[in-house]
């Protein structure tokens, strides 16, 4: 009762207290969200432009999809951490490029109609992604049939169907390439060039200049004789303070590397091992399984051309007899191979098929999909339509539409073994039946081209690896440099134990290697949340190689400071003061020399002379790219001697012989042109710089890749 009235006689300070805290919380919250790092409130969020988020899973799979096309154009096998950079970046470069012009577009207007999106599939001069999509695999040329039976089928299914979805993206695909065309056109066409700039951009690049000059070079002064001020850096710096923008924030480490490849008692460990397992080969009575056993890497099991094993292999292949076993052999990459004969025979180069797919799940098991499949080969033998049978029957939704038809391919181009063979033992006209992994196929070889020898052969290859002892020897230094560094010791402890230092400068937050030695990706973000002499937390492994970092400097996205860029602009800087002394010189040089070959005599340097010099190409021969100094040589009158000009190389006095000057050009409408389609490649790329300058882009691909 007692608690009853004190909280009655308290209720209006109770509930000002409480909803005082309330507030209280909800602020605190929104400092805490404030003060959370971004990526643990948008842990799906590869980024955003202009506010539009950009989900992981979707900028992944788009990654994978470019991932597999780098692949197959490598010829398959595993992806670089390079390469896997490369697509993520290409990937990043599409949703920039999408969504930057997308707004651009949206905001002009620009849009395509019925009838023009009608035209760009079906019309005179289809769409290039079109003409892609459905070109016939024997001409290489567009196909319209193969275009129209697809349409037929497609519109016959239900809009959540994967065949439909893929239309869809097809045609989005369409209208985003002709917005873009459009609004590149509009770009292009509001380019003009007059016949001012036309005739002065040909004498630029035609009208020739003959000139002698003195050059005074920096080399000529030491190094230690010139004394550099704060004034002078500070000078350099506002004067170029526009090229010190770093587009992207950046670090900079050293880093020492512990080398732990392969010795020569490796190869030899490993050679060992080879020559054994080709004793074991030669015995094998099952040698396609002994060999996917023992090989590092699974080759196919599959009859192949010359030219199509290894280059160390393929002659040796084709040289001996059935049942011969042959290697090792060493390549080039650091791999010993041997391999088996076990059968050759002569074959066609490549194939033309069609399949049906059948899925043994949905048929009622193995048994009821394989007589299904006997009953439908039958049908086809009697005459049946094998594209309607496909279209009815098959899986397959990639090849059912266009009535089964899998194209022409070559040896080792299907993902199914099991139709490679079929198509490839079998003679054109044969109906077959094969198994694989995707389930039971009925395969009519349509056609078979070209004839050559191929050869089946068990083939086992061993990498060349560091051992054991030679891995705990490199680590082993490692740990020793590593245990005894501090923030303050890096270079000292480097020094004493005669371990030399690498350094890398602007790296970036997906970089894959530091100054061409492969990092793993770790590295690189742990120096995105360490501080500036920061070591490394700990000794991180790449391949045979050990390396230990430390952090030497942080650049901030935007502007750089003076003292950010004072290493690099401290040559520049000191050339400019050493100007100053030859500046000096040259002046007192000019004093009552009435050419340039008295200027020269003051200063004991013969006269040099340069002959047919543009403007356009301001390169003095033997010398380097003088810009000011040849903008200098087109502005002077013949026979006088230049003032002195400060240059890349040292500091000039110049002094016309004279011009010569270009005939009129025949065809200046010709010369606009030709300016104008210049002005048009760049303009572009130079909107697009425009454009993601003014965006609001949040890049989060660090935390993913």
């Amino acid at each position: 009762m007692g608690l009853m009235n004190f909280l009655r006689n308290r209720a209006g300070v109770i509930i000002v207290v409480c909803i005082g805290f309330a507030i209280f919380a909800f602020l605190l919250g929104d400092v805490i969200s404030y003060g959370t790092p971004f990526w643990t409130r948008n842990q799906n969020q590869v980024g955003s432009i202009n506010g539009e988020a950009i989900d992981i899973n979707e900028f992944n799979a788009q990654v994978d999809q470019t991932s597999e096309m780098f692949r197959q154009q490598m010829g398959g096998g595993t992806l670089s951490p390079q390469m896997k950079s490369w697509a993520v970046e290409q990937v990043w470069g599409q949703y920039l490029n999408r969504e930057l012009l997308k707004k651009e577009i949206d905001r002009i207007g620009i849009s395509v109609g019925k009838i023009e999106l009608n035209e760009l599939v079906q019309g005179d001069n289809p769409s290039m992604q079109i003409q892609q999509a459905f070109r016939n695999p024997q001409t290489g040329q567009f196909d319209r049939d193969q275009l129209n039976n697809f349409l037929s089928q497609v519109r016959s299914l239900p809009q959540g169907h994967e065949a439909y979805g893929q239309w869809e993206t097809l045609l989005q695909n369409v209208i985003d390439e002709r917005l873009n065309s459009k609004y590149t056109s509009l770009l292009n066409n509001s380019i003009y060039v007059t016949t001012l700039e036309a005739t002065e951009e040909y004498n630029q690049r035609n009208k020739l200049a003959n000139f002698e000059y003195v050059l005074l070079d920096y080399n000529s002064i030491q190094d230690s004789a010139v004394t550099i001020t704060e004034q002078d850096y500070e000078e350099y710096y506002n004067e170029n303070k526009g090229v010190f923008k770093n587009a992207q924030e950046t670090r900079s480490l050293e880093y020492v590397v512990f080398d732990a490849s392969p010795t020569s008692q490796d190869t030899a460990r490993v050679r060992a091992t080879i020559e054994e397992l080709k004793t074991q080969l030669a015995e094998s009575t099952t040698d396609s399984l002994f060999a996917a056993v023992n090989s590092d890497t699974k080759y196919p099991y599959s009859y192949r051309k010359k030219g199509e094993f290894s280059p160390a292999l393929d002659s040796l292949l084709f040289s001996v007899p059935v049942g011969t076993t042959v290697g090792p052999v060493l390549s080039a990459n650091g791999v010993f191979e041997i391999a088996k004969v076990v059968d050759s025979r002569v074959g066609p180069d490549s194939v033309k098929a069609s399949h049906i797919l059948l899925n043994p799940a949905t048929e009622g098991g193995l048994d009821k999909a394989k007589a299904k499949a006997d009953s439908i080969a039958a049908l086809i033998r009697k005459g049946e339509s094998f594209a309607a049978l496909a279209v009815q029957f098959s899986m397959d939704e990639n090849s059912k539409i266009n009535g089964g038809e899998l194209g022409t391919f070559g040896r080792g181009q299907m993902p199914a073994q099991a139709i490679e063979n079929a198509a490839f033992d079998g003679k054109a006209g044969d109906v077959a039946i094969a198994t694989s992994q995707f389930g039971i196929h009925i395969i009519n070889i349509v056609d078979q081209i070209g004839s050559s020898r191929v050869i089946k052969a068990a083939i086992i290859d061993k990498q060349v690896n560091s051992g054991r002892e030679t891995m705990d020897a490199a680590y082993g230094k490692a740990t020793q440099f590593f245990s005894v560094l501090n923030k303050n010791n890096f270079q000292e402890t480097a020094t004493q134990q005669s371990i030399a230092i690498q350094k890398a400068d602007n790296v970036t937050a997906l970089e894959t290697s530091l100054t061409g030695t492969e990092v793993p990706r770790e590295l690189v973000r742990w120096a995105f949340e360490a501080e500036k002499g920061e070591i490394v937390d700990k000794i991180h492994e790449s391949n045979d190689k050990y390396i230990v970092a430390r952090l030497t400097d942080i650049q901030e996205e935007g502007q750089l400071p003076l003292e950010a860029v004072k290493k690099d602009i401290e040559s520049v800087v000191r050339n400019r003061a050493k100007a100053r002394t030859l500046i000096a010189q040259a002046t007192e040089a000019l004093k009552g020399a009435g050419n340039i070959a008295q200027v020269g005599e003051k200063l004991g340097k013969a006269p040099v002379l340069a002959e047919n010099i543009v403007f356009a190409n301001p390169i003095i021969p033997g010398v380097a790219q003088e810009n000011a100094v040849v903008g200098t040589v087109f502005g002077l009158q013949p026979k006088q001697p230049s003032k002195p000009v400060s240059g890349s190389q040292g500091v000039f006095v110049v002094e016309v012989s004279g011009f010569v000057n270009p005939a009129a050009p025949t065809d200046l409408n010709a010369q606009r042109r030709q300016i104008t389609q210049s002005l048009s490649q760049r303009t572009s790329s130079l909107a697009f710089r425009a454009l993601q300058d003014k965006a609001k882009i949040v890049d989060n691909r660090a935390r993913f890749f």
